[in-house]
């Protein structure tokens, strides 16, 4: 029996690593995982910038940030700037769209609302309402960059959400998503939006996400079923609750859409929705699930209509 040399021994073991290599399953191509820790910080640097209702200076500086985060991400951002009546007079309001190529150029929109409730009895800084929808949508960026999508994805950053006086006065509310609405009929680019899945108040740390009965029921399907097999079922449960939100003008025209939210949430337009209020944990659950159903609803989509 013969003893191998040194540099006879180095190549067997070099030739079996790669051997070793060959054999392991690569994920170098898969897209990263949702991460809530990176969420939790875009969130506290949204929140570091203090109430953010529509026409103000921390509003600007949310916009700001969410197009630098964007450019170190590499997606494309731009702004869709608009001027609303509303009771309390004119207001410029901004919403922001991240665009994430993809193989078609139909989108699918995935979509929160960043401004916050203008209160002028106390300092109203959202964490959860609606800071965890804009660190949501900003880590959401990261993790669909490094993904294959069948469809472009457009991040949207809506603006005016909420209501100046009363939500149920007239149609104070959802300025911004009523005005990407319209701009998208009279520019013919409505039949390009394929899907629209709304994130807001995800943040909070007793998350209960119910089924919103006006959405479209095989988004909503696809949403539950994936969160359900990554064991999730406590936090997206049968129950149903409805809510009026972003998704309804995107519903009324015709484009399938889904609302995820959690509204029973005690410090909801209170002074004490702040950080110690909200979960990296929840925002990552509701990534990791949004993810895990995203190939569903493409699979849905590039179907032939039947």
């Amino acid at each position: 029996m013969t003893t191998p040399s040194a540099g006879s021994r180095a190549v067997v073991v070099a030739t079996l690593a790669a051997l070793v290599a060959c054999a392991q399953p690569t994920t170098a191509a898969d897209p990263p995982a949702f991460d809530g820790g990176r969420a939790m910080e875009h969130l506290r640097t949204v929140v570091g910038f203090g109430p953010r209702p529509p026409g103000s200076a921390a509003a600007e500086d949310t916009r700001r940030y969410v197009k630098a985060q964007m450019a170190a991400i590499g997606v494309q951002a731009s702004e869709q700037a608009f001027e609303v009546k509303t009771p309390i007079g004119p207001v410029k309001m901004v919403n922001v769209r991240a665009t994430v190529p993809g193989a078609r150029p139909e989108r699918i929109i995935i979509a929160g609302h960043y401004d916050t409730k203008l209160f002028r009895q106390f300092r109203f800084v959202g964490a959860n309402d609606a800071g965890s929808s804009t660190a949501f949508l900003i880590e959401m960026a990261r993790v669909l960059k490094a993904r294959k999508n069948p469809f472009t994805i457009e991040l949207l950053f809506i603006d005016g959400e909420e209501a100046f006086i009363d939500w149920y006065l007239g149609d104070d509310h959802t300025y911004g998503s009523r005005h990407y609405v319209q701009e998208a009929k009279r520019t013919g680019d409505l039949a390009r939006i394929k899907a629209m899945i709304l994130v807001d108040m995800i943040g909070d740390r007793d998350l209960v996400i119910k089924r919103e009965p006006t959405s479209t029921a095989w988004l909503t399907d696809a949403i539950w079923s994936a969160a359900k097999a990554l064991g999730h079922s406590s936090t997206f449960v049968a129950e149903s609750f409805a809510v009026e939100d972003d998704h309804v003008p995107f519903l009324n025209a015709g484009v399938p859409a889904v609302d995820l939210i959690d509204l029973e949430y005690p410090p909801w337009h209170t002074a004490e929705d702040t950080l110690d209020k909200v979960s990296a944990r929840s925002m990552e659950v509701v990534g990791r699930g949004l993810t895990a159903a995203l190939p569903k609803i493409e699979s849905r989509l590039l179907a032939p209509a039947r």
